[in-house]
């Protein structure tokens, strides 16, 4: 088993937390965005309070480690290891949770490069646990509204993780996929989900828009979050989301694998 301490000094030597690759200019932009209500960053999150940025510099130097001096404007982020490792607890409890009562889960990701085969896993052992992994819309088209316009995106899964994928892109079931913010796929899901009298996840497991959305329509909903994504850690602070993992999370793929390790071990879903 994977120590805390070992646990530690990987995510410090692979830059998941301590000195980021996200920058204080991207994250200062997001809170101000998102102090905005500009949909782009609050990701399907319909905020109850009123968040300035400031409030959200105090929020994510709580959540996250990074600084909380508004002067501090420039340079890398940071993410105290401690805080991280604290949330994969309680990630691993709610995961534990849900295989106890061998409950339905969705798992989504707007990362598939980084972080596809981090849920992968999840999935593998929550369905070994007795959890049914659903798949719903699976194939529907989705139209997402990106920097280059509107774009028609297909929903897949892949190996029980939900993704969206361009048209024509290569094969169905396939690793590559786009990288998203957009709260519209769960949304797709939940409703393909609810229209085909199926089971409703019971916890929904993933980042950005898959979290946020599902969070704010009353899903149980756990997952990962950088320094420049402040909606999951409000949706947090407001109760809407249960964990949030900080963490950089677009590193390279294979430097989650000791966070999987220890997330399955805690959870008690080592296979």
């Amino acid at each position: 088993m994977l120590s805390t301490g070992a646990l530690r000094a990987h995510l410090l030597a692979a830059r998941l937390a301590g000195a980021v690759a996200t920058s204080r200019e991207e994250s200062l932009r997001s809170y101000r965005l998102f102090a905005a209500r500009d949909p782009r960053v609050l990701i399907g999150l319909d905020p109850e309070w009123t968040w300035r940025q400031r409030d959200l510099i105090e929020l994510m130097a709580d959540k996250c480690g990074v600084s909380a001096d508004p002067q501090h404007v420039s340079g890398h982020d940071v993410i105290d290891p401690e805080r991280t490792l604290t949330a994969l607890d309680a990630f691993a409890e709610r995961l534990a949770a849900a295989a106890q009562r061998s409950a339905p889960v969705l798992l989504g990701t707007g990362h598939p490069h980084r972080l596809l085969g981090f849920y992968a896993a999840l999935a593998d052992a929550l369905s070994a646990a007795g959890c049914t992994v659903l798949t719903p819309a699976h194939g529907h088209c989705v139209d997402i509204t990106t920097r280059f316009g509107l774009r028609t995106y297909n929903l897949d899964y892949v190996r029980g993780v939900a993704l969206v994928r361009e048209p024509g892109a290569p094969r169905p079931g396939c690793a590559t996929g786009a990288h998203t913010h957009s709260p519209l796929p769960v949304r797709l899901a939940l409703a393909a989900a609810a229209e085909s009298g199926g089971p409703l996840p019971e916890l929904v497991v993933g980042d950005h828009g898959w979290v946020c959305g599902a969070g704010q329509l009353g899903f149980e909903a756990i997952g990962l979050a950088d320094t420049d994504d402040p909606a999951l850690f409000v949706g947090e602070a407001e109760g809407s989301v249960s964990v949030v993992v900080p963490l950089d999370d677009a590193v390279r793929s294979d430097y989650y694998r000791p966070l999987t390790r220890y997330v399955l071990n805690r959870a008690c879903l080592s296979q």
